[in-house]
């Protein structure tokens, strides 16, 4: 497959080598020794069996002797997606794991974000939680930032800076029991919640969008959930926010929404449930509520590293995907103790078959499908498809090119080990990258791997 109109823009790069990517029909495809080609506005132009580099060649008009060849034991893949994340609460992640959720953010949470009203201090946490996500392989991450409206529009500032697609989202919050000094008033949320929006899209950064951000039902008023979803409606905007993640919080939950009749009728009654909502955790959700998602087109991100971490529960990936509900992966940083994303996937393999143990009815996740869902499951639960997730003509070269045959790296590879094997095998024993480089809109990234980052 090719563009239709070459002229609309040049070849930039060729690479020539292995491909791993899901697609909408199958979990894990293995291109081996294609070919593909990204044009000079960063957009795949054309993937092809590596057998037609000549033809190719002539077709787009490109030298064959600058293509760049994939050694033996490197991969392209997607770059992963992490659909939730806090990133002010960068300080303190691997620490203060020793309460459950409610508990957990009226000790540790509240009174760190109350810090961000300082843009200094905003502005070194958010540096660096976007660099070390980036150091790990997301390329695509969506935000939760804190009330405070300068400084979420500096962590889209950063995001932009660094070459990082985002979703960036200014919570809204203006009930709150836990810390009664950490909310704001009803319309002043309005307002600044209008007043990022309009500020961060004046800025036309190419991959930085925001994000409508209830926090969760718990911390916000009837009228506040109403107002965002006007928003959100009026301004064509994603949605994130929480939902059912623990115990406790879903009885809270009720007693402040009596009328409706589950935590999903809630969003769903204020315009909040929408085929660009996504709502992490849904530990707890009913077979109903989730025939709600798959109508309503909202996604779940699943956070198995905090959902065990503060002691919420385990989601049932299975059902979720039995309901045909659209579904990514988060780290949920600082709830979730890694800003990896390869140990979400491990996490999230790891969950699966707890649940099975539990109950043998409960098909496990294989590695095919956790693969999926921090690549294309993710974009697809942010609704950001049609942008990346995969290798697709027409979309972002949006990849990570690793390598598992780096002399000291955490992976050995033996004879006989095919692309699938050395897949599996990154995605169970990959580490941290040790250092980074950054070029113009190319985000490098050198791992202990050789683990490079592309993001057009």
């Amino acid at each position: 497959m090719s563009l239709q109109n070459h002229n609309v823009a040049s070849i930039a790069r060729v690479y020539r080598g292995t491909f791993v990517h899901s697609t909408r029909e199958v979990a894990l495809n293995i291109l081996n020794d294609f070919v593909l080609g990204v044009d000079s506005r960063g957009k795949i132009a054309f993937i092809q069996e590596g057998g037609n580099v000549d033809s190719l060649s002539q077709e787009w008009g490109f030298d064959t002797s600058d293509v760049q060849n994939l050694g033996q034991h490197e991969f392209f893949m997607p770059g992963m997606v992490d659909t939730h994340i806090h990133a002010s609460q960068y300080t303190y992640t691997g620490t203060a794991l020793d309460l459950p959720l409610l508990q957990w953010l009226e000790t540790y949470t509240f009174p760190v974000e109350s810090r961000f009203q300082d843009l200094d201090f905003a502005r070194d946490v958010y540096t660096k939680v976007v660099k070390r996500t980036l150091r790990n392989g997301t390329t695509t991450a969506c935000y939760f930032a804190t009330i405070h409206t300068d400084a979420s529009l500096l962590l889209g500032q950063i995001a932009d800076d660094l070459g990082q697609r985002a979703l960036v989202g200014k919570v809204c919050m203006d009930h709150n029991q836990m810390v009664p000094h950490y909310k704001e008033h009803l319309s002043e949320s309005k307002d600044e919640t209008l007043r990022f929006i309009h500020e961060l899209l004046q800025k036309e950064y190419p991959h930085v969008k925001p994000v409508v951000t209830p926090r969760f039902a718990v911390t916000c008023s009837s009228s506040l959930l109403q107002a965002l979803g006007e928003i959100a409606r009026n301004y064509d905007l994603h949605i994130q926010s929480h939902i059912s993640e623990n115990k406790e919080e879903v009885e809270v939950v009720k007693q402040l929404f009596p009328d409706c009749g589950s935590y999903t009728d809630v969003y769903l009654r204020h315009g909040l449930l929408t085929h660009k909502t996504v709502m992490a955790h849904g530990c707890h959700l009913s077979d109903e509520e989730l025939m709600v998602f798959h109508k309503s087109g909202a996604s779940i991100s699943h956070c198995p590293s905090s959902n065990i971490s503060l002691m919420s529960g385990m989601l049932n990936v299975r059902k979720v995907l039995d309901h045909n509900v659209k579904l990514g992966l988060g780290t949920d940083v600082a709830g979730g103790y890694s800003p990896s994303m390869l140990d979400a996937v491990r996490r999230a393999m790891d969950n699966s078959k707890a649940l099975t143990m539990r109950d043998a009815r409960v098909q496990p996740l294989t590695f095919e499908e956790a693969f999926r869902l921090a690549t294309l499951g993710g974009s697809e639960a942010l609704s950001l498809d049609d942008q990346t997730g995969n290798f697709e003509v027409g979309k972002d070269f949006d990849a990570l090119r690793v390598n598992v045959g780096v002399p000291g790296g955490p992976v050995d590879v033996f004879p006989g080990d095919d692309p699938k094997v050395i897949l599996e095998k990154f995605l169970n024993l990959g580490e941290i990258p040790w250092r980074y480089h950054i070029f113009l809109h190319y985000i490098w990234i050198i791992y202990h791997t050789q683990f490079n980052t592309f993001l057009a």
